[in-house]
This record gives C-alpha cells, structure tokens and sequence, in this order.
C-alpha cells in the first residue's frame, strides 16, 4: 500500500523550504522524542544540533550495520548491504572508504573543475538556444551532476533515464516497499552488468581504478553496492540542491545578485544554502550499541535513533535567526553533509559543482525568474531526499 507524503512521520515532512513547524518545536523539548520512522519502527529522534553531532559521531554507540534490514521479495539483505558505506560501521566502513577517499580530495576534484565547467556551459547553452520558459530541474539541475558521476564512475550517460528513474523510486518514501524492493533488484542487475564491464576491461573511470588497484581486496557485490550508493548520491543530492537553491536565491534577489556578481561570494553561499534546505531530511538509522544516554534521554542498548538534519541545522543555539538565509552571514556550522565517518565521501564534489554552476547560471540569465510563486512551487515531498520535480523558469 502506498504512503501520501502528508501521512509520513514528521521528520521526513516539509514547509516549502523549512521544517515544520512540529519539528521545529521538537527541539525546545528536554530529551530526545520517542517517534517512528518511515517503516513504522520505534526510534529516538534528535533535532538539536549537538545532540545529532553526537549521535552521527560516535560509531562505537551509535551503529549503522545494527539497524535490521528491511525484508524485500528477491533480495539477500547481505548481499545488499556489501558495499553501502552508509549501512557498515568501522573497521569494514573504514576498508572500503579508504580505496575511495583518494578520488575525492579537494586537489583531485579540482581537475574535475574544467570539465564540470564545460557541462555547465553546455547545458546553458542549450537552455538559451531554446528560450524561455525552460524546467531549470530537467534542462540544467538534473542532467549536470548525473554526467559529471557518469564520467566519474563510468556510466553510460545514455543509461541516465533508466537509471534516474531507479534512483527516483529507491528513495520515494511513498511507494509500497515490494516496488521499491523490485526496483531495488533491477538497480543491482544493471550495476552488476557495469561491473562485470569494468573487470573485462577496466577503463580510465573510478570503476576501473577499483578494479585495477583493488580488485583482489573488493568483492563483486562490494564493488555494486559502492557503484549504487555513488551513483545515486552522486545525482540526487547535487541536482536537488541546485533547483532548490536556485528557487531560495530567486526569493532573496538581493542575494541572487551577490552570488551573480561577487566571485568570493560563492563558497559561503553554498555553505548557507546547504545549511538552510538541508534536503536530507534525516540521517540513516542508527542503532546504539550500550546502554547509553543523550541529552539526559536514557537510551537502551538495541533502540533505534534518528538524527533530524534540517531542525538541527536550524538550531537556535548554533545559528543567530536560523531560520532567514543569509549567505554573507560568518560561516554557520552545519551537519548537511553529514558528520564523523560517515560524513559525505562526496561533499568536495558537490561543493564544486554548486559553486560551478549557481554564479554561471545566474550571470547567464540576470532576469531569471520562477513562473509561479514559491506557494504553488512543485516542491518534491514523500522522499529521502527533499528538493524539486520542476522548476519553470522565464528570464
């Protein structure tokens, strides 16, 4: 049975571009809030900011591969896991991570940069070849994050609607778990045949570099299991926040024409606008480990908790008026990204992209502007990740 996106538990809901009010209120409570998530399972939720640090920074209490799988027709919930860096604690997280780390450094993402300007460009010029209106979600938002991972990993761009449509359906939180769990298997099954590619003949691309200087230390299904996880995180995360961003700085023009205007302003836009939309609503499960405590709250060894990422990245305590974008305000920690070993492989990629791709767009188009009002904007709820299914746009 299907699941409307209003009927799924509060932390996974949004205002536009905010939490909601309910959750917002969470975090003046003491102690954490007993909830259920998304499956129905009993778990502690925290929303304020220190408290989902301390949850998502202590691996040893707090376990990603503790928290149960969730039974599908046709999946071996083992074979599944091999590989998902987000559903293994240290030291496998650690063994696996460790062969990808080098590929996402600051430095090695930096020769990514004249490529990624190139996309952008391209895909600028399309749009204006076209003329207005044009959809910023599947002319730009979209198709620029979902080639820049297929070159990266080696994925046939040509692929991209299958597999974008996959990635879509993985995470709707609405959908029956059997469609998710058969679009699941189908996911593997084209992965697997990448794979399998990848071994024959190992090319230039991530998927090539594992199998070449790893290949005797990962498993096929752990070499599945890194390429989904990347492939799907690769293209969600960046293409939401790039539609939804773009929509937050239309609303605050005056903050448009800064990021339009002022190159040392970008950076700490991108930081402010991961921190305001924060589009992963919560963190994956943990599981605690020991009898422990947080915020005062006793916690059993076995009960389920949940770190809320956009209440705590609009916690009071850390943000002066966290509720207002201010991207010229000093640098506001935030836990959009994540935070300890799980902290996103990725974010010096996307932090790229975004910064690539906001200013190119908006001195493209210094007109630009959403067709219809922030009331009636196509927002896309019910998911994992939160952000837009359209954006029209005029200039």
């Amino acid at each position: 049975m299907s699941v409307e996106a209003h009927e799924l538990p509060l932390h996974v809901q949004r205002d536009q571009f905010d939490p909601p009010s309910g959750i917002s209120a969470l975090r003046d409570r003491p102690g954490l809030e007993k909830v259920t998530d998304s499956l129905g399972r009993p778990a502690w939720l925290a929303t304020r900011y220190e408290d989902a640090r301390e949850v998502l920074g202590d691996a040893s209490r707090f376990s990603n591969q503790q928290v149960p799988a969730v039974p599908m027709p046709g999946i071996d919930p083992e074979k599944m896991r091999a590989g998902q860096l987000l559903a293994l604690d240290p030291p496998d997280h650690t063994r696996l991570r460790r062969l990808l780390t080098g590929e996402f450094t600051v430095k090695r993402i930096r020769r990514l940069q004249p490529r990624v300007e190139e996309i952008v460009t391209e895909h600028l010029d399309a749009m204006e070849a076209a003329g207005p209106p044009a959809d910023l979600v599947t002319d730009f938002a979209l198709p620029v994050p979902s080639l820049v991972i297929c070159e990266l990993l080696g994925v046939p761009y040509d692929d991209r609607d299958d597999f974008q449509r996959r990635a879509s359906q993985q995470i709707d939180l609405t959908l029956p778990m059997e469609e998710r769990g058969r679009v699941a298997v189908e996911s593997r099954t084209y992965m697997g045949e990448l794979v399998d590619r990848a071994v024959a003949a190992p090319g230039d691309d991530l998927l090539g570099m594992l199998v070449r200087e790893h290949g005797d230390d990962v498993t096929r299904d752990e070499l599945i299991g890194i390429a989904s996880l990347l492939l799907i995180a690769g293209h969600e995360t960046t293409a939401n926040m790039l539609a939804l961003g773009t929509l937050a700085l239309l609303r605050h023009p005056e903050q448009a024409a800064i990021v339009r205007e002022d190159p040392e302003a970008t950076a700490p836009a991108v930081e402010e606008l991961m921190r305001f939309l924060s589009i992963v609503h919560a963190a994956v499960p943990r599981v605690a480990t020991v009898d422990t405590e947080v915020a005062g709250q006793p916690i059993a060894a076995g009960d389920m908790v949940l770190a809320q990422l956009a209440a705590a990245d609009r916690d009071r305590a850390v943000t002066e008026d966290p509720d207002r974008l201010d991207i010229g305000r000093a640098a506001s920690p935030h836990v959009a990204f994540g935070h300890g070993v799980h902290h996103c492989l990725g974010a010096p990629l996307a932090r790229m992209e975004m910064a690539t791709a906001f200013p190119a767009l908006l001195r493209r188009f210094p007109t630009l502007a959403a067709t219809t009002d922030v009331e009636r904007a196509d927002f896309r709820e019910g998911t994992f990740i939160y952000g837009m299914r359209s954006l029209p746009l005029t200039w």
